[in-house]
């Protein structure tokens, strides 16, 4: 079957590829397998140039870039360039730290162990597969391709099936900087395809980013290969705002964070959850900030919001939104999916939430917020921590006894005071609980698919 691009503003067909044949497949993990033999070869100086130069591409390029983001999953232009040149700084980002996060270390007294000298090193593991998401269709792929591939691993991208040209762009990118041919290949296979791929024995490890389902199932079989996995799986990021808290700020960021991307991001704040103290004055300005947001096409000058990236997720959006006003909860601004073509949906504000609606438990996808009345500060952390998901979460207090407080006991895997949760390349990202496994970014990132060897010399 093709692999399609349908246009989300207006449902139309733009272009179909051909899926890769097994033999196309077999050929790209043959020639990743043996880039990787070259790459782990190759000193950090010039895999640095070679990333620099990757990086100067992708930001030159930057405008063609986005509006093939824009056409095939819908965010705005300029949400998509940005993403662009975020992605072209975390190459460069790993371009110069690379050798010195790889250093390993030694033992200060060798003669502890019995030897003369011991001392630890980081080496590649090989081919590294990547299944990625459609959301963030060159950040999400390059938070994995930088740091492997300055490691001197290579890599097999499973893009999601809506965005097969940012996938074949990414095909090519490496190799045009001057990495090893197959170096980074794209392999257009449906998911039933993934298994086959990550069983194979030159297929060293996993990442994925993506539903919690995917996740348990790539888990399940890289653990039988016993090959290691990386998970960044969904999220229902609590934000929690306090008496103590700069009230117009909070709101201005409280949109920022349910809206960006459309709202269809795993670190989007979804829970917003307040003390009642000022529960009625942060829900009446956000409620005005959420009405106020310009829904439109993605190109259009001025678009806030634009379409879902299918129809499947405006529909799964919106059977979200009617379970829950159909059993109590109220919504302040929008909730219901727009008329005309295209796969829109409002921005969303829904209060009087209970356990017993779906949407208390599930992460929505879009730009629908939740906001709870929360009695205090141990009232807001459990609701925060209700939840199966634990992958990030901010919280608004100038009290920096209550921000300790806080920061202590929220089950995630960060927690961003006063500000907006977002990935860094400075700082690991990833989550507990339901959210997966394992840290990408930083240090840590380049580290996940690297043999720490020990060595011991007499």
């Amino acid at each position: 079957m093709p692999i399609a691009i349908i246009d989300p503003a207006d449902g139309t067909l733009i272009r179909e590829y051909p899926p890769h044949t097994d033999a196309e497949v077999a050929d790209r993990i043959a020639t990743a397998h043996t880039a990787h033999l070259a790459l782990r070869d190759t000193d950090f100086a010039t895999r640095a140039a070679w990333m620099h130069r990757a990086a100067d591409l992708l930001e030159a390029e930057a405008d063609q870039v986005a509006a093939t983001i824009a056409q095939e999953m819908g965010k705005p232009l300029a949400q998509a360039r940005a993403e662009a040149v975020k992605s072209a700084n975390a190459m460069r980002f790993y371009a110069d730290r690379a050798e010195g996060f790889l250093s390993g270390g030694r033992l200060d007294d060798p003669s502890a162990v019995g030897a003369a000298e011991a001392y630890t090193l980081y080496q590649p593991l090989g081919v590294v597969l990547a299944v990625m998401p459609w959301n963030y269709p060159i950040w999400q792929v390059m938070r994995f391709a930088a740091p492997a591939l300055m490691a001197g691993n290579t890599g097999l991208l499973k893009h999601a099936s809506n965005v097969p040209a940012s996938a074949m762009y990414l095909d090519g990118l490496f190799a045009r900087a001057g990495f090893p041919a197959g170096s980074f290949r794209t392999l257009l296979i449906p998911a039933s395809g993934v298994e086959a791929v990550l069983r194979d024995p030159r297929v060293r490890a996993v990442t994925l980013t993506g539903s919690e389902p995917a996740g348990r199932s790539v888990a399940a079989i890289a653990g039988d290969e016993v090959k290691p996995v990386v998970l960044e799986l969904g999220g229902s990021d609590p934000f929690l705002v306090m008496p103590s808290a700069d009230l117009d700020r909070a709101v201005a960021t409280a949109v920022t964070a349910r809206t960006s991307n459309n709202g269809q991001a795993c670190i989007n704040a979804k829970r917003f959850i307040v003390h009642t103290d000022i529960h009625d004055a942060f829900l009446e300005r956000f409620t005005a900030a959420m009405a106020a947001l310009r829904v439109g096409h993605p190109t259009a000058p001025g678009t806030d919001v634009g379409p879902l990236a299918g129809e499947q997720a405006r529909d799964e959006l919106s059977a979200l939104v009617d379970d829950a006003l159909a059993k109590g909860a109220t919504a302040t601004t929008g909730g219901a999916a727009a008329d005309g073509p295209g796969w829109y949906y409002p921005p969303t504000v829904l209060t009087g939430l209970t356990p017993q609606m779906r949407l208390y438990a599930e992460e929505a996808f879009g730009p629908v917020a939740a906001v709870y009345r929360a009695d205090d500060v141990d009232d807001a952390l459990r609701i925060a921590n209700d939840t199966s998901f634990g992958l990030s979460s901010a919280l608004w207090s100038q009290d920096a006894a209550e921000q300790e407080h806080v920061i202590a006991r929220l089950e995630a895997g960060a927690v961003f005071v006063n500000g907006m949760s977002a990935s860094y390349p400075e700082l690991p990202f990833g989550g507990i609980k339901d959210s997966g496994v394992g840290r990408e970014l930083s240090a840590d990132g380049i580290r996940a698919f690297c043999n720490l060897k020990t060595v011991w010399r007499a």
